[in-house]
């Protein structure tokens, strides 16, 4: 469910918002469509070409209610635990964001959700550095055919994101 003042009936964002939010930094990051889905890590490195690790997954969270972005590799799991002990907080506070608070608060549905452009300001974003062994990494762009490359320092460039280890060994 939604926070408290999101109303449930918005629209999604789109990969317009996307490309705008990423022209804001002036990396000459480029949203590309694919005519194949990249609704999950495995669709995304198929459709892409690339390693499954390569995939940059947007996690939706909420975390004691606040909305929390966890940005980790295709080919990992991310760790409740860890992200409970980041927070303080027991791994019950830490809940998967539903399809509507996806749009709500992050701006765009399960499986399109970027690391950027975002509809609610101040959410909090997490990187886990496994992504970092990559040289080229790709992100969704709002819907579960767009997505963009970048660099990990680019990512965290783009999203402020800290840095933090938060998937399963």
């Amino acid at each position: 469910m939604p926070p408290a003042g999101y109303d449930r009936r918005m629209t999604p964002l789109t990969p317009d918002h996307v490309q705008a939010a990423l022209d804001g930094f002036g990396l000459g990051l480029t949203v590309e469509h694919f005519d194949d889905t990249t609704f999950t890590s495995d669709d995304a490195a198929r459709a892409i070409g690339c390693e499954l690790g390569q995939i940059a997954k947007s996690m939706c969270l909420l975390v004691a209610g606040t909305p929390v972005l966890v940005v980790a590799s295709g080919d990992t799991r991310v760790s409740d635990a860890k992200l409970a002990a980041h927070f303080g907080v027991g791994r019950k506070k830490i809940k998967l964001a539903d399809a509507e608070t996806c749009v709500a608060v992050f701006g765009y549905p399960p499986g399109g959700v970027a690391p950027v452009g975002h509809r609610a300001d101040g959410i909090t974003v997490l990187v886990d550095p496994s992504l970092s062994r990559w040289d080229r990494i790709y992100a969704a762009a709002g819907t579960p055919h767009d997505n963009f490359a970048l660099t990990f320092t680019q990512l965290l460039t783009i999203t402020g994101g800290e840095p933090v280890e938060c998937v399963k060994p």
